[in-house]
């Protein structure tokens, strides 16, 4: 049986905070683990995509402004998961939050923290994406339902209405 939190995925989404108050009401008191998964390098990225695009030689970047970028991304993320973190502690479920990179898929990166911390339950939000998107994209707790080593909550559609 594991012994770990549950994983609660956080955006700051209307699905999210759905989901997260789903699982404070079916999970608490069991500890939570508030995780907001954001891409690690992004800044990185446009910095280089003009040379990459027109296959021109690499042109010379001052990448001061990428780095800055992204510890802003990293800063918002760990804001983020804070914030969660309270807002499940506020509910009966006594939480942390954790700001985690993302080296892969958000899903793969879920199904990998939840694996490293024996995660009781992953909780993901439904954002209520078309099939066709689904299909096309991929589809974050479609992932993480047939690839998690624990039991998924999947909270329910958030009203579009917020």
């Amino acid at each position: 049986m594991p012994t770990g939190p549950v994983v609660v995925a956080f955006d700051g989404s209307p699905a999210a905070l759905r989901a997260l108050q789903e699982a404070a009401e079916l999970l608490a008191p069991r500890p939570g683990l508030v995780v907001v998964v954001w891409e690690a390098g992004v800044a990185y990225d446009f910095a280089s995509i003009p040379s990459a695009s027109l296959d021109l030689p690499p042109a010379q970047f001052d990448l001061r402004p990428a780095a800055e970028l992204d510890e802003a991304l990293a800063a918002n993320a760990r804001e983020m998961a804070r914030r969660g973190a309270a807002i499940a502690t506020s509910l009966g479920m006594p939480a942390e939050g954790l700001a985690v990179a993302d080296v892969m898929t958000v899903g793969d990166t879920l199904v990998q923290l939840a694996s490293e911390v024996d995660a009781a339950a992953v909780v993901v939000g439904r954002h209520g994406h078309s099939a066709l998107r689904d299909v096309l994209l991929g589809s974050t707790a479609n992932h993480v339902m047939r690839n998690a080593p624990c039991p998924v909550v999947v909270g329910r559609q958030a009203d579009k209405d917020g």
